[in-house]
């Protein structure tokens, strides 16, 4: 099944060691999906927003290359009472 990602600025593949490359810099995401493909939407200077499928997968800076993850979308969601 190919994933679109119509909002994205660039569509990457992750590597089989589980990286995305861009701007000849390596950002590690998971090797988990290595193969699979990724959009990725800049949001500020240097701020990089990766998504996989319908799901933010976190933000990383092009000066660390440290991909910081977003909350975890399958977690509890409590609601307030």
């Amino acid at each position: 099944m190919d994933v679109d990602y119509p909002f994205a600025d660039k569509i990457l593949t992750i590597t089989k060691c589980g990286r995305i490359c861009i701007e000849n810099k390596k950002i590690n995401v998971s090797t988990v999906l290595s193969g699979q493909k990724v959009g990725i939407t800049q949001v500020d200077d240097k701020i990089w927003l990766v998504q996989f499928m319908n799901y933010d997968v976190g933000y990383f800076d092009t000066d660390t290359c440290r991909l910081e993850p977003t909350s975890n979308p399958f977690g509890v969601k409590l609601l307030p009472m």
